[in-house]
């Protein structure tokens, strides 16, 4: 009994650590597929995330048997992501199908290799993961734009009232701005620019960029020139005005955004690095009884 009680002691171990591998190799598949697709913040990581949703939309299109039913916010949560590389909801919809299946071939084999329930699991988890990855990518990525929308806004608006005070209309105005202007917004403003001047109703227009950049501060400044275009109020007076809101709202978020900082950092303390050196006091003190033949270790 002496004897076999390490061995067996030892295959536990070993079953218990097999299995916990294949179960952290399904997450960890799962979470760098929808890494792959993350905008990262920059240009080159949305036009890669833009690629690699493109290759699964195409096999999902060869694959997917009939037309699948699209969730009805879908074309706005692309909107809001600045449709990027003109991805539309039929495309993002056949990579949804192209990155379940893939990632439902790869977690077959760990499926089969997990015991029980935890293959089924896996089974489960895999195509599901893939599934909703493009869906994330595309959070990720209007979460970014709206980031970057509201540091752009108090600065832009500055140059929106300084060039309707110098004569220019607001339509004309947008457009100039934009023209002069990088980032999201400005090419916000350009859009709205040229539709006031293909024969689009400015209200229209203003509109449309709201739906497109579905943030309050956008929200309120369409509102804001809707009332003065309507009272006849003076536009530089409400640009103004407007852009002291944006710059108020931006430092209030940043405040927010570092009030939220320290519970996460101690967040991550708790669940992450003390487990972690738990874990590691404990592999050497089983290492320490599988070496002692099963005897109690000296006091």
């Amino acid at each position: 009994m002496l004897t076999t009680g390490p061995a067996l002691l030892a295959g536990a171990l070993g079953s218990v650590g097999a299995v916990l591998l294949a179960s952290l190799a399904g997450a960890l598949g799962s979470v760098g597929a929808v890494l792959l697709l993350a905008p990262g913040g920059r240009r080159t990581g949305a036009a890669r995330g833009a690629r690699a949703l493109r290759l699964l939309a195409a096999a999902g299109a060869r694959l997917r048997p009939g037309r699948a039913a699209a969730p009805r916010d879908l074309g706005a949560r692309i909107a809001a992501a600045g449709r990027p590389a003109g991805l539309g909801v039929r495309e993002v919809m056949a990579a949804k199908v192209g990155a379940g299946l893939l990632m439902g071939l790869l977690a077959m084999p760990l499926a089969t290799a997990a015991p029980g329930r935890l293959g089924l699991l896996l089974t489960v988890a895999g195509p599901l993961a893939g599934f909703l990855a493009p869906d994330l990518w595309l959070a990720r990525l209007a979460a970014e734009r709206a980031r970057r929308v509201r540091r752009e806004l108090p600065g832009l608006l500055d140059l929106l009232r300084v060039t309707v005070e110098a004569g220019g209309s607001l339509a004309g105005s947008l457009n100039a701005v934009g023209e002069r202007a990088e980032g999201p917004l400005a090419a916000e403003w350009r859009a709205t620019g040229r539709q006031v001047g293909v024969g689009v109703p400015l209200a229209t227009a203003l509109e449309e960029m709201s739906e497109r950049v579905p943030l309050p501060e956008i929200r309120a400044l369409v509102a804001a020139l809707d009332r003065a275009r309507r009272h006849g109020a003076p536009l530089a007076e409400t640009l103004a005005a407007q852009a002291s809101d944006a710059r108020f709202s931006l430092a209030r978020r940043i405040r927010e955004d570092a009030a939220r900082a320290g519970p996460k950092i101690q967040l991550v303390v708790a669940l992450l690095l003390v487990p972690s050196v738990l874990l590691l006091v404990a592999a050497a003190l089983v290492a320490a009884l599988l070496d002692g033949g099963g005897q109690a270790l000296p006091v």
